[in-house]
């Protein structure tokens, strides 16, 4: 008897997202009485303010309930393009812009408009887990370069330049990073944007998700602010979730060249027809509302991005670099792989790591092969000082076990 498959190589080819499947087994320990802290997902813990949810509440009453154009809202579209030109001193104009049903949909519909089989994709490693897969989905070649924690986690102009070919179509970075928290300085930009002025068959994906999220004495740049002249060819991704602590309701935004705005609404009209109506009113009150959530959190994340470095910097066999941005601790554990834990289980590399963590420590973290580079961990500080300080005892005691 023929069986049908349901799954086609293309999608065969890709994973289901690694931090998404600890946080799932995280839920599931807890859903059994056990006392898991969880640092796997990206994922403010506060709510979203209320004048934000007010103002889709007041959408709803009103009945603007009903499908918008595949590019968005005006009033989103608006608030958008005001939002660069206030916080980054950047022009963009209404056909400039796209939003998508969270910045991921931007992500993918970006590759999908873009990528024909066998174009390269460069992507520093670490990577956020789902680039690489995007990427290979559409039929692309990512072609990753490593920056560990002794290259402060940043590729640099020279091993910038040694990958790129004549099949390279993008180049993808992501600063504030996650999930190094790394961000990169006005002249590291310009010296990226130097190289890839003389390759003029390259675009650039800068992914400012994390933009307001910043941690340490290094301030955010726009990538186009640092290389102006790049701005004909370069796609800046951002949005809502993280800044707003709206995760859950799914708005990104991107702008870049009409062209490839163009094709990524057209793409938008054949999917999704468009993002929520109820969330675009929400984004716009976010943008264009006051700002005091946005400091007052930041001012938290800070604290407790302080909190982490200095409390796992503490375990012995760590190599912890600060967070500059973003919430993620990204410590690399070379040192306790090859160990073995008290049941016997032999710790060959940073998975089985954290998942010795998960199960005798109860922190739920995620590995640092999901990202593109080993043995790391990352830890996300988006949550309260209270379960980080309990998580930081619990992996020390953890790591202390291992022989």
């Amino acid at each position: 008897m023929n069986m049908i498959a349901f799954e086609s190589t293309r999608v065969a080819t890709i994973k289901s997202s690694p931090s998404m499947a600890v946080s799932v087994a995280a839920k599931a320990m807890r859903a059994k009485g056990e006392h898991v802290v969880d640092l796997s997902l990206g994922e403010p813990d506060f709510e979203t303010p209320d004048h934000i949810v007010q103002a889709a509440i007041e959408a709803m009453r009103k009945g603007l309930t009903r499908y918008t154009a595949p590019d968005g809202l005006v009033e989103l579209r608006e608030a958008i393009v005001a939002k660069f030109k206030r916080e980054n001193g950047l022009d963009y104009a209404m056909d400039e812009i796209s939003i998508g049903n969270g910045a991921k949909q931007i992500l993918f519909n970006a590759f999908l408009a873009t990528l024909e089989p066998g174009d390269e994709v460069v992507v520093p490693a670490p990577y956020w887990v789902s680039y690489t897969d995007i990427v290979i989905l559409h039929g692309g070649i990512p072609k990753t370069v490593s920056c560990g924690v002794e290259d402060a986690f940043k590729i640099t102009a020279e091993r910038l330049e040694a990958a790129i070919t004549p099949k390279t179509r993008w180049f993808l970075f992501n600063s504030p990073s996650n999930p190094t928290g790394a961000i990169y300085t006005a002249d590291e930009l310009k010296a990226l944007g130097a190289v890839l002025a003389r390759h003029p068959h390259v675009a650039i994906m800068s992914d400012e998700i994390y933009e307001h999220i910043v941690c340490g004495d290094v301030p955010f740049t726009s990538f186009v602010v640092a290389c102006p002249e790049l701005k004909d060819r370069t796609l800046i991704i951002n949005g809502v979730s993280k800044a707003y602590a709206m995760t859950g309701w799914r708005l990104g935004y991107a702008a870049g060249p009409r062209e490839l705005t163009r094709a990524l609404n057209k793409l938008q009209s054949q999917s999704t027809t468009c993002p929520s109506s109820i969330t675009q009113f929400a984004a716009a009150a976010a943008l264009n509302g006051p700002q005091d959530f946005v400091r007052t959190a930041v001012a938290e994340y800070k604290a407790r991005g302080e909190l982490v470095a200095r409390g796992f910097s503490a375990i012995p066999g760590l190599d912890v670099r600060a967070p500059e941005g973003a919430f993620y601790l990204f410590p690399k554990c070379a040192h306790y792989i090859g160990r073995t834990a008290p049941d016997g289980a032999r710790i060959s590399n940073d998975t089985e790591l954290a998942s010795y963590l998960l199960r005798e420590g109860k922190v739920a973290t995620v590995p640092g092969a999901a990202f593109g580079v080993e043995p790391y961990i990352r830890l996300s500080f988006a949550t309260s000082r209270d379960n980080l300080a309990i998580a930081i005892e619990r992996t020390a005691d953890a790591l202390a076990k291992l022989r």
